[in-house]
C-alpha cells in the first residue's frame, strides 16, 4: 500500500462514527465503536455522582471531585 492509499484509509477510519448495525458487524472498528458507544451509554443512564475505582483487592475506592474536596474542608 502506498503513503496515498495509506492516507485515504486513515482518513475514512477517521471519518467514521458510531452507526447501529455496528452491533452487528464483525470488523474490529465497528465492534470497537459499538462498546465504546455501549460505556458511554451506560455511563450517561446511571448518572452516578460519586465515582469509584475498583481495587485489586475488591475495595471500591472512592475519586473525589473538586467539589467533594473543597466540601470537606
Amino acid at each position: 500500500m502506498d503513503s496515498k492509499e495509506s492516507k485515504k484509509d486513515s482518513l475514512d477510519i477517521a471519518g467514521r462514527i458510531y452507526d447501529v448495525s455496528d452491533y452487528k458487524r464483525k470488523d474490529t472498528l465497528s465492534s470497537g465503536l459499538a462498546k465504546t458507544h455501549e460505556q458511554v451509554s451506560d455511563t450517561y443512564t446511571e448518572g452516578e455522582m460519586q465515582s469509584v475505582v475498583d481495587d485489586v483487592d475488591g475495595k471500591n475506592i472512592e475519586i473525589k471531585g473538586e467539589k467533594a474536596e473543597e466540601e470537606s474542608q
